[in-house]
């Protein structure tokens, strides 16, 4: 911990002095000082609470529609090779198309509204949440399976105590990774047609020239997007308590 906040520290440090400097335009890149003051000030008027609440509302929703969609579908296609076969096609051709090149079809099919955001966030968060799940059902160890089927275990009773406990780890995976595309498409998405959000501030705040405003926002994206990964890590230690290290394992 101290490692990491030593290295967070020296950046900020780096930041401060460079543009005093003249090691770097201070006009391009202002002292990190000067971009916490137009943070503080933002958060004072409430711009900052503002915006932040749009992109959140638009984010968690697009995040939580994609993960609820996901998870079951990688589930199904992952056990039942039938529906991977089916659907094994049209996976390859979406899982290829990258979100923000459809994001001129969203706009034109949907408006610039806020259904045409969400609905691009649920596309981008769709895919690591989905395929993950699926890689995740299909790895799990055959020898479990085997066990459990000779065991008399339902189908139902299979998957509930064998196949889903072993596929949170790589699940999470992908819905981590999810989290972080959520942040990342939001933005773009609401640099266009958007009259609020930190995209939104972060667009309008270059456009205008007022560089430090343009920092504080992205620097509020930035510890948006670690909050929600540290968030997730915790859920993810809560449902994977069963789970014995693999040191413990080692001593054992």
């Amino acid at each position: 911990m101290a490692v990491r906040s030593a290295a967070v520290v020296a950046l900020l440090l780096l930041w401060e002095a460079a543009p005093r400097l003249g090691l770097v335009d201070a006009t391009f890149l202002p002292p990190v000082s000067e971009v916490a003051t137009a943070w503080w000030e933002l958060l004072g008027d409430g711009q900052l609470a503002e915006h932040t609440r749009a992109s959140l509302v638009r984010s968690l929703g697009g995040f939580g529609i994609a993960v609820a969609v996901a998870v079951p579908l990688g589930l199904l296609i992952g056990w039942y090779r039938p529906v991977a076969d089916l659907l094994g096609p049209l996976l390859e051709v979406f899982r290829n198309t990258a979100a923000l090149a459809l994001l001129p079809v969203f706009v034109l099919l949907l408006g610039i509204g806020e259904t045409s955001k969400i609905s691009i966030i649920v596309y981008a968060c769709l895919w690591p949440v989905l395929l993950n799940t699926i890689s995740a059902v299909r790895g799990v160890d055959a020898t479990l399976v085997r066990l459990a089927r000779s065991m008399d275990l339902s189908t139902l009773r299979l998957f509930q105590k064998v196949v889903l406990p072993a596929s949170v780890p790589a699940v999470f995976t992908g819905i981590r990774l999810a989290g972080a595309v959520s942040i990342l498409v939001l933005v773009a998405a609401e640099m266009i047609g958007a009259k609020a959000g930190l995209g939104y501030l972060i667009n309008a705040s270059q456009f205008n020239f007022a560089i430090p405003q343009m920092y504080a926002g992205i620097l509020t994206v930035s510890a948006i997007g670690v909050a929600f990964n540290q968030l997730l890590v915790s859920v993810e230690r809560r449902l994977s308590r069963w789970r014995v290290p693999a040191s413990s394992q080692g001593t054992r």
